[in-house]
């Protein structure tokens, strides 16, 4: 399945910004083939719906996350994403226009 997701925030900045959408697959077989580098929409109990970068994996499934900009939450503050938080894969950035930036 595919979804639509806006992004808020400067978590991704400069390369995603407040405004862009991003197309992610919920398809499971897409889910377990993460890679770093990956980027991933997922939920946190206490900072809601997430984008960040796949920076890793720990031995036990859990996932490694952080963002580009400086002050970005990243795993040092999170901790590990389970697999089971991930919402999707981002497939597809679309940036907003240039008259709305």
């Amino acid at each position: 399945m595919l979804r639509i997701q806006r992004v808020q925030g400067e978590s991704l900045s400069p390369e995603y910004k407040e405004g862009d959408f991003v197309v992610i697959t919920t398809l499971p077989f897409f889910l377990r083939r993460l890679k770093t580098g990956d980027v991933i929409v997922f939920q946190d109990h206490t900072y809601g719906t997430l984008i960040k970068r796949v920076e890793g994996f720990e031995a036990d499934g859990g996932i490694l996350v952080g963002g580009s900009h400086a002050q970005s939450l990243s795993s040092h503050i999170l901790g590990p994403i389970r697999a089971e938080a991930v919402i999707g894969k981002v497939i597809w950035h679309i940036r907003r226009p240039l008259e709305m930036q």
